[in-house]
């Protein structure tokens, strides 16, 4: 083997765990700068050194620190590569100090502080999938992100993964953000995006049984002027994985518009989304667990879910009580079995 020891050597997948990105990415980085493997297996396979690692190790701490890649490139060579990286290809060689002299290091790279495990976010005790999707998200890098959300569905399943991978990371940004004054908004903006998009493309990563036609949905809706939805987006994603139909009507919800709904599909249960009290109605969730439907003498109801940390103890008396998204399917999918048996005929709307 040409190049460091073999034992000191590691594949390019092995440092993309190690490092908490994809294979994908190391690749495009020795491609468009310079930072790759240097050595090789006897089969012709390129190998990681020691120094190789050095330099990926940094180029992740100062892009997720805010250097930009370019710029995090040229000061990893700088520091770790033979000749002072010559061998990057998108940025100009730096020039050799001069005796006594301090390296030219960016601005933006030099002020960088560490980025820690987990891009800087204050994360605790966590998933390690957690670390990469952070490291991801303070990146921006969306490709990198749609790569780690999808995986953690497919392997973890979709409660899992939004309650120990999705749930824990978006905390630790809204954690930065709030401490940070105006920064980390695009973090937070882009992880929400790319976590929404994960679980509306849940039924293609995972496999679930289409529900019967006609069956009796689930109705989901935020309460009027309650913004938060990706939680009922969770929701939706995990009934669909049981095969419980749903209705989704996402965030801000008419009071006028959610009862047209009810009279309309019949549903099974209500499930009523709050972040905050400010937004949590129980006269709305009073009135529309009392809306009724069908035919005289068979006169039907829903079952009213109040979620969300919105709903204190006292809003939440006489009301089903979840304490989670598992928890929350297995009510649901539960009260949906039970409603088809007793009608195994749809529902007309009344």
């Amino acid at each position: 083997m040409t190049g460091p020891p073999a034992e000191a050597a590691v594949t390019t997948g092995v440092l993309a765990r190690r490092l908490g990105v994809s294979p994908t990415t190391l690749r495009s980085w020795d491609r468009r700068y310079g930072l790759g493997p240097t050595g090789r297996s006897p089969g012709g396979h390129r190998r990681w050194s020691p120094t190789d690692i050095a330099m990926a190790e940094e180029m992740c701490r100062l892009t997720a620190s805010g250097a930009p890649p370019a710029e995090a490139a040229r000061v990893a060579l700088l520091r770790f590569a033979p000749g002072g990286g010559q061998e990057s290809r998108e940025a100009p060689a730096p020039r050799p100090p001069g005796p006594g002299a301090v390296p030219d290091v960016p601005p933006a790279a030099a002020a960088a502080r560490p980025g820690g495990p987990g891009g800087g976010l204050p994360l605790g005790d966590v998933r390690q999938e957690c670390r990469g999707l952070a490291r991801s998200a303070v990146r921006l890098d969306a490709p990198e992100l749609d790569h780690r959300l999808r995986d953690a569905v497919r392997h973890h399943g979709l409660a899992v993964a939004w309650e120990e991978v999705m749930v824990p990371t978006l905390r630790a940004v809204g954690r930065k953000w709030e401490s940070s004054g105006d920064r980390y908004v695009e973090v937070e903006h882009l992880l929400s995006w790319h976590i929404s998009s994960t679980l509306r493309s849940a039924p293609l990563l995972l496999p679930s049984a289409p529900p019967p036609a006609k069956a009796p949905p689930v109705v989901l809706a935020c309460t009027p002027g309650e913004q938060h939805s990706l939680a009922l987006e969770a929701l939706t994603a995990a009934l669909g994985e049981r095969g419980v139909p749903t209705r989704t009507l996402g965030a801000a919800v008419p009071a006028e518009a959610l009862q047209a709904c009810v009279r309309r599909t019949g549903p099974t249960a209500v499930v009523l989304w709050a972040q905050t009290r400010s937004t949590a109605s129980v006269p709305l969730a009073r009135h529309v667990a009392g809306l009724q439907w069908g035919a005289a003498g068979a006169r039907r109801r829903p079952v009213v879910l109040p979620a969300g940390p919105g709903w204190g103890q006292p809003a939440r008396s006489g009301f089903p009580h979840c304490t989670g998204l598992r928890d929350a399917v297995a009510v649901l999918s539960r009260l949906y079995d039970e409603d088809r048996g007793a009608r195994p005929a749809p529902v007309g709307a009344g």
